[in-house]
């Protein structure tokens, strides 16, 4: 896990861009204290930046910028490609020569004889470029789900692409304008949909694409995306299907020359990890958990129930309001796009980095993967009753913009929002899981933005979802629930679980791997259908662990939260003033006013 960064260009101002290349490198340090370097290409198009954290081959010999030994290929990498010692070994019987243990060698050696098709082969989480000093062309690629971050800026010939927002504008070469679209998204769903940014003209490469830029000019390609189907199987097979799939993906993620912890929330998902990790590591396995005094918000108790169940040692932090505060300024500071997420993951990191730990499994995805979540059922009925209403359409539309205006909570604005649109599973989705409303999302942009020429992009609230939450979703899914888990799998968690896990975790120097964020383990699974696959409650899921204790899986589900709400009323208040907006928006919900206070807090920032 690194930190990269890059500018590309053919412009005359090639010469006075060694310091903007080393700003960039200095802005991403935190991702990579072990080892940086920096790569100028002889042409002076291509400058390359890295700061490296090491986890696998510890010597000089992983040291990047990295090049294949005729000095052609140049790469810039970040995460870990977990079958690397099986690309390499077949690498080797075609003749190659290594002078590294490092997977970024392997992925030189694949791109050297294989092209842009050497993502295909890649089994892990990575964001890269190579550079062919040959060619001069440029290959930059993201992985299939988007584990690890790639943003980038074009401007004329001019690319410049780094592993995070700040790195980007450290460079000094684009202008720092909000993004509307970018806004407009974070403020309806919570976070920044891919492709935009905070920031205007700043794009997120999307998972499973790659770009190739060359003479100035880019060309974007999508190389992998979700598919789900539907084939025939009985529900022992599924389970034996799925036990098999996990053991291969917390296999293939135990790769690593350094020890590798666990975070331990008191969940299914992270019990899930710890029970099938104890199967084939039989030595010390650490776990990291954070508890609260607040005993109704507090998971600390099972998840030592569950480390003591699996001989693990075991750390906890409890959390107060007090602490938690004294926390934040870091926090605040280590923020690269603001979510309503994020602070779970910068804690429990800060408790793994305490115990010198610089590798961790999360159980994040579990819940998108087996149907965790409340969406799951809610969302189909959405559909379903909006179908009925649309016979109705025009009483239907007004109703909408009834609620929609005079409704008097959050959840009936957007449900008013919901009937004004097509009854799709996009727009229910998008109406379950948002923020604030169409109406009151357009009145912040107005306070932020001020001139309403540069939100004229956004589209009335009838047709939203086509344009920001329908985009890429398969039409030929076999079910509701299977267009669910594709929208859970790409935008919640996408563009904001895996975002502020990546952003949190590196704050600290660390690496978060995400076992069932895994291509290989979807691809396996994703045949199997809905109704066992996403059954309620992770049914699947639990079935195919029988490690896990029954005291366990009977308990409720209740998610990693804080308790947010009275911290942010009372010790906490002065990070979360009370808003300008206050008056004309209702942001009594603590996730609401958070939303809008580390907004304010990360455009001061980036504007310093």
């Amino acid at each position: 896990m690194c930190g990269i960064a890059g500018i590309l260009t053919t412009a005359p101002y090639q010469d006075r861009l060694d310091s903007s290349i080393q700003l960039m490198q200095n802005t991403l340090q935190h991702r990579g204290p072990d080892d940086q370097g920096v790569y100028i290409a002889p042409n002076r198009q291509a400058f390359f930046a890295h700061t490296r954290l090491s986890i696998l081959d510890l010597t000089p010999a992983g040291h990047q910028p990295m090049s294949t030994q005729d000095s052609r290929y140049w790469i810039t990498f970040n995460g870990e490609i977990y079958n690397f010692q099986y690309l390499r070994s077949q690498l080797e019987t075609q003749g190659e020569q290594f002078y590294s243990r490092s997977d970024t060698e392997v992925i030189l050696k694949l791109y050297q004889r294989m092209g842009a098709d050497c993502v295909k082969q890649l089994r892990g989480m990575f964001a890269f470029a190579i550079w062919d000093n040959q060619e001069n062309t440029c290959f930059i690629a993201r992985d299939p789900l988007g584990i690890k971050p790639l943003y980038y800026w074009h401007s004329g010939s001019t690319l410049v692409f780094a592993s995070e927002i700040r790195a980007i504008v450290a460079s000094g070469l684009p202008s720092i304008c909000l993004s509307p679209e970018g806004l407009y998204g974070y403020l309806t769903g919570g976070s920044v949909p891919e492709p935009y940014t905070l920031i205007k003209g700043i794009n997120c490469l999307e998972a499973g694409h790659y770009l190739y830029w060359q003479a100035g000019k880019i060309s974007k390609q999508q190389y992998w995306q979700i598919k789900f189907a539907a084939e025939a199987i009985s529900l022992p097979e599924a389970t034996e299907k799925v036990l098999k799939a996990l053991n291969d993906s917390i296999e293939h993620h135990f790769v690593s020359d350094v020890p590798v912890g666990i975070f331990l929330s008191g969940g299914i998902d992270s019990a899930s990890i710890v029970a099938l990790s104890r199967q084939t590591q039989k030595g010390k396995l650490r776990t990291y958990s954070i508890a609260f005094e607040e005993n109704e918000w507090s998971e600390g108790e099972v998840a030592q129930k569950v480390a003591d169940l699996y001989n693990t040692e075991h750390t906890e932090y409890k959390i107060t309001a007090s602490l938690g505060r004294d926390l934040l300024p870091q926090f605040l500071l280590s923020i690269d796009q603001p979510s309503i997420d994020g602070f779970n993951t910068f804690c429990v990191s800060h408790v793994a980095h305490q115990d010198q730990t610089k590798v961790v499994l999360s159980g994040l995805g579990g819940d998108e993967l087996f149907g965790g979540y409340k969406t799951f059922q809610q969302v189909p009925k959405m559909v379903h009753w909006g179908q009925q209403f649309q016979k109705i359409k025009f009483i239907t539309s007004i109703l909408g913009k009834e609620l929609a205006f005079w409704g008097g909570s959050p959840q009936l604005k957007r449900l008013g929002d919901f009937l004004q649109q097509k009854p799709t599973t996009a727009s229910a989705y998008s109406s379950y899981r948002g923020i604030f409303s169409h109406s009151e999302a357009i009145k912040i942009l107005q306070h932020y933005l001020k001139d309403s020429l540069a939100y004229s992009s956004i589209p009335p609230v009838d047709h939203k979802s086509d344009v920001f939450q329908n985009i890429g979703l398969p039409t030929n899914l076999p079910s509701l629930e299977d267009e669910v888990s594709w929208l859970e799998l790409s935008c919640y968690m996408r563009n904001q679980l895996l975002r502020d896990s990546d952003v949190m975790s590196m704050a600290w120097g660390l690496e978060l791997r995400v076992p069932f964020v895994d291509q290989v383990l979807l691809e396996t699974i994703a045949a199997i259908p809905s109704n066992i696959r996403l059954a309620p409650k992770k049914q699947l899921l639990i079935q195919s662990i029988p490690e896990l204790p029954n005291w366990l899986v009977n308990l409720p589900k209740r998610g990693f939260l804080f308790p947010f709400q009275k911290w942010i009323d009372k010790e906490w208040k002065a990070y979360f003033p009370i808003h300008k907006l206050d008056k004309k928006i209702n942001l009594q919900l603590w996730y609401r006013h958070w939303s809008l206070a580390i907004l304010d807090h990360w455009w001061e920032q980036i504007n310093q």
